[in-house]
């Protein structure tokens, strides 16, 4: 019938409330905490009716700088959250068995909404956390708040406090996409960009592509000189050849003004997974590309910022022949690591 959505979108949205029926159970956020005094950091997860991780030494560090600490029965939003993310999977559900194309649309535009208040809530959640302080704590900073990012990364004091979806979150939007997809299928978007109507399979793969490429890293991030501080000696980055960058699974940016401060940064952080380790081309200026398919001289005379003295050539030609005009072996990144 014309009012009828096709099996794929059908699929779509029993997959899209699936998402959302597991996302009750785990993670939807975590905020992560990092200071000296926390090597291992510190981590506060948010589920749909609850909130867990290092929640005692946050509250007890908020303590002293005059925030309030977080206990999960105060927050009417644990109570109901589980109930609303439930009829959003149910209302996903209904619509991919009853087929029709408004309640296809009535779905997508509701959950958008959702969406919107939500994150709305959560940011003022978090300001008013980090805004309203008392004002007898043991430290007042005048003028400081302390409200962590919505997504992404701030810096609190020596706090370095990242915000960023956790399992649930990322079923959210997956949950979106899918549903997204699904009514491009049926406003007849697809079949346009293709001039013909694609087969299920194809159609799934591409929704596939789309839920994973909305998560992919984006590669490194231009490192800016004169102003971006090296992660390891904190001095500024100023040479455009030198320069190296790390990025956490989580996509946490580290930078570097020389090799040797990475790999000592690497060392000291052993048990954190990078992965995406960058390096500065020593034939240009400030272009970074990926160590592991770099090819490395070590020497003397190149003297890096801070005495690492290594170059990275993006060819293993160029490398030897500046190799050769001084007598010293080229060397990849395993070797490097190795050093």
């Amino acid at each position: 019938m014309h009012n009828q959505i096709s099996p794929a979108s059908r699929i779509l949205l029993f997959v899209a409330s699936i998402a959302l029926l597991i996302s009750i159970f785990v993670p939807i956020w975590r905020i992560e905490l990092d200071a000296p005094q926390y090597p291992e950091g510190l981590i506060m997860l948010i589920y749909a009716n609850d909130i867990a991780g290092d929640v005692e030494i946050i509250n007890g560090l908020n303590h002293y700088i005059g925030m309030q600490t977080l206990h999960a029965e105060n927050f009417l939003e644990f109570t109901i959250l589980p109930y609303i993310i439930g009829a959003y999977a149910l209302l996903m559900l209904v619509a991919g068995i009853v087929g029709r194309k408004k309640l296809l649309y009535f779905a997508f535009w509701a959950f958008v909404v959702f969406g919107i208040v939500a994150m709305a809530d959560f940011w003022r959640w978090e300001y008013n956390y980090g805004h309203n302080l008392d004002p007898h704590a043991a430290i007042i900073v005048p003028g400081m708040s302390y409200q962590p990012p919505l997504i992404g990364y701030k810096v609190l004091l020596n706090f370095g406090a990242y915000s960023i979806p956790d399992m649930g979150g990322w079923l959210f939007v997956a949950a979106g996409i899918f549903c997204l997809f699904a009514l491009l299928l049926e406003k007849k978007i697809i079949a346009k960009l293709f001039k013909k109507r694609s087969s299920l399979s194809a159609v799934l793969l591409m929704g596939l592509f789309i839920g994973l490429s909305s998560c992919a890293p984006s590669g490194p991030e231009p490192i800016v000189l004169h102003k971006d501080k090296c992660s390891f000696c904190e001095m500024k980055i100023s040479d455009g050849k030198f320069g190296a960058e790390l990025i956490t699974t989580k996509g946490r940016v580290y930078k570097f003004d020389d090799l040797f401060c990475m790999k000592n940064y690497q060392k000291e952080n052993n048990k954190t997974i990078f992965n995406g380790i960058y390096i500065h081309n020593f034939e240009a200026n400030n272009e970074l590309m990926e160590a592991n398919g770099a090819f490395f001289v070590t020497h003397a005379e190149l003297k890096s910022p801070m005495g690492g003295n290594t170059a990275a050539f993006k060819s293993k030609k160029a490398a030897q022949i500046y190799a050769d005009k001084h007598a010293v072996p080229v060397t990849t990144w395993a070797e490097q690591l190795e050093k």
